[in-house]
Formats: C-alpha cells, structure tokens, sequence
C-alpha cells in the first residue's frame, strides 16, 4: 500500500477515535496540523477552537509561524472567523492581492480556512498556509474539509446536550494547555538560545520521538523535571526534507 493512502486511512481513524479514556482535544489538533502538512500541498497549518465564550482559540500549530498567523487573523477578522461562522471554507489564494495586511505579516502567501463542523454546530477552523500564490488542488480541498470535520466530529460525537459541558471543560483544559505550551517554548528559547520557532519545533519533535504528549512534555519542561539542561535533553529539531514539485495543476 503506498505511505501516503495508508497515512491517510490511519489519519481518519485517529481523528474519529474518542473512546479512549484520555480522549485529548489539543494533542488530537496537534495531530490534525501535522497531517495536514505531511498529506496536503500545503506549508503550515493551525487550528483554532471556540472557548465557553463562543470566541475562537488557537490551540494547536504545525510551528510557531502558523500559530502567529493563525492569531493575526483571529484579532483582525479575517478567513478563520469568516469559516467558521458561515460554515463553509474560505479561500485566499493570493494574500498580496486578496489580504496584503496578512502577506505582509510572514512568509506566507496564501491562506485556506476551513469549518470544523458536525451537523448543524461548528467548533473550530483549520487553517492551512502555503508559501506560493496558488490555489489549493481540488482534491486537497476535499481531503482538507473532510479532516475538519473528522476532527469535529470527534470533538461532538453523539453527545447529548447534558454531554457538552463535559466537551466545554475539556476545550477549556485545550486552552490551558496552549498556556504551559507557550511558557515551555520560552524556557526551551532561553535555556537553549534559540529562536521560538525552534524552540516548539524542539518541542514538537521530543514528543513525537518518545511517544508522549505535547501537554505533558510541556508540563515536564515548566516544572523542571524533564531534565536539568533542557538544550541537551530537547535536542535540535528535525525537519523533514523539501515536498518534490507536483508539477502543474490539470
């Protein structure tokens, strides 16, 4: 079976999959972001799910970056917010043309929102970045909107109302993760004397490579107890080599 199809059956399963007791809403976003950008022509992508309040958050990033833009758009109404309350994806093939408050933000020049969604409820947006001014591939769009709303799905699965305050506790604890997150990365960024970029690529890459949850790394690292010289114990990251060129589109 080819890597990339059997990548993506595991990928459905695992966003689908909320039966386990520890069922973790950011570490699935994690999941979901780093998919995205393994499966898809995209660059970075981030997800952002609404809080108690019904305002979106950002929770979850492939790298800094992503988080860092996905928040622009966030405090300046743009695609993500647009997503998720009307429901349906939003396309900014060309910041320079479309956004160029956005373009001039990062090195990112195109910018796709799609709705988390099941039923008739959304919970969130993801969001996914590239650095070239091109439209998304049509079955990339598919697969894009049909992960969100896996993931949605595994966030509202045959809940009954009485059932959502315990989905609105555990978005809750999402959020509160992000913060631990955010003060890992500047413990990694200070410790290590590197940027905050490479500080959550660091992150990102410990937890995969021992099978542990971002949360719980992040939490080690706050705490201290990880290790006593968190550069050596985190490493450098490990980028994964340049995407091959698809070519033209048909």
């Amino acid at each position: 079976m080819d890597g990339s199809i059997k990548m993506l059956a595991e990928t459905f399963l695992q966003l689908v999959d909320n039966t386990v007791d520890d069922f973790d809403p950011i570490g699935l976003s994690t999941m979901l972001c780093g998919r995205c950008v393994d499966l898809l022509d995209v660059s970075q992508a981030a997800v952002a799910l609404v809080d108690t309040d019904g305002a979106l958050q950002v929770v979850a990033g492939s790298s800094e970056q992503a988080i860092r833009l996905a928040q622009f758009q966030l405090d300046t109404e743009g695609p993500s917010l647009e997503a998720f309350r009307s429901s349906h994806p939003v396309f900014h093939d060309d910041l320079n043309s479309t956004w160029p408050q956005a373009a001039n933000t990062a090195p990112l020049q195109s910018l796709h929102a799609f709705p988390m969604r099941a039923r008739d409820q959304a919970v969130g947006t993801l969001n996914l970045f590239r650095t070239q001014p091109r439209a998304m591939w049509d079955t990339d769009v598919t697969v894009a909107q049909t992960f969100a709303d896996a993931a949605a799905i595994a966030l509202l699965q045959d809940r009954a109302i009485s059932a959502l305050h315990q989905l609105t506790v555990q978005l809750q604890g999402a959020l509160k993760s992000r913060i631990v997150i955010e003060q890992a990365k500047g413990t990694i960024a200070e410790r290590a004397s590197v940027s905050m970029d490479e500080a959550y690529a660091r992150l990102l890459a410990y937890a995969r490579n021992h099978h542990t949850k971002l949360t719980s790394v992040a939490e080690a690292i706050v705490a201290r107890t990880l290790t006593a010289d968190i550069g050596t114990a985190i490493g450098t990251s490990r980028r994964p080599p340049a995407r091959a060129s698809r070519g033209a589109m048909p």
